[in-house]
């Protein structure tokens, strides 16, 4: 007998994974992801939601109903600037079309929550998202460039190098000082290098522009694997 539920989890785990793995590729490459990404995902997990419905039904409406919910936060989170990709704001958009509920792969997820999936996804996202400040610290550490919080959000670099990789400078010129700015006055960092230069100062403190796209992937597969994370380290505690 043919396990719709089961085949439906995994067609929308290839889809994620396939169109996910696709968009990180070229946001480390360009630190953009094509729009036409989030419409296929978005458009097949609208086809999936209905082939759904007519096969074996909704078990509850109420991961339904988070869609425009999860939808509207991230919008609101990237008018913010809690999320500065676009492509990112998009790609957890097109999740919560995609998946809305959990999958039914036997055994797995591991850790099941009462939340809806797609939250479960960009909360496992966000959870793997922390472990950089720790890896950028052991950097820091290895290199003997320990000051803090820079060695949390960076590394030391040269401004010639700066002009040449996807960094935004943790540092800036004020008063005649150097100042730590957790964020740039502008994203056309030019200007701020430049008056590095005029400052004598050939190496500053910058933060990489890591794509949220790749925490997002690792979220996504997490999630299939484990489960919520969030809520069994929640468990745990309590």
């Amino acid at each position: 007998m043919i396990d719709e539920a089961f085949i439906l989890g995994i067609v929308r785990f290839v889809i994620g994974i396939g169109i996910l793995s696709y968009a990180s590729f070229t946001d480390i490459k360009t630190r953009r992801a094509p729009n036409i990404l989030w419409i296929i995902m978005a458009g097949t997990g609208g086809i999936l939601l209905l082939i759904q419905y007519i096969t074996i039904g909704f078990e509850n409406i109420f991961y339904l109903v988070f869609i425009p919910i999860l939808i509207a936060l991230v919008y609101v989170f990237f008018q913010m600037r809690m999320i500065f990709g676009g492509a990112d704001a998009k790609a957890i958009m097109a999740l919560a079309i995609l998946l809305p509920f959990w999958p039914s792969l036997g055994e797995l997820p591991l850790w099941k929550s009462y939340l809806p999936f797609s939250w479960v996804i960009f909360a496992n996202a966000i959870v793997l998202f922390l472990f950089i400040p720790l890896s950028l610290l052991l950097f820091n550490v290895s290199k003997r460039d320990v000051q803090f919080p820079h060695s949390l959000l960076g590394y030391k670099m040269s401004i010639e190098k700066a002009r040449q990789k996807f960094v935004w400078p943790l540092e800036r010129i004020k008063d005649g000082e150097r100042k730590f700015s957790y964020m740039p006055k502008q994203f056309d960092i030019e200007e701020e290098l430049k008056e590095f230069e005029q400052a004598s100062i050939s190496e500053i403190w910058v933060t990489p522009k890591i794509p949220f796209m790749i925490p997002l992937l690792a979220g996504f597969i997490a999630s299939f694997l484990v489960g919520d994370l969030l809520f069994q380290f929640i468990q745990l505690l309590f």
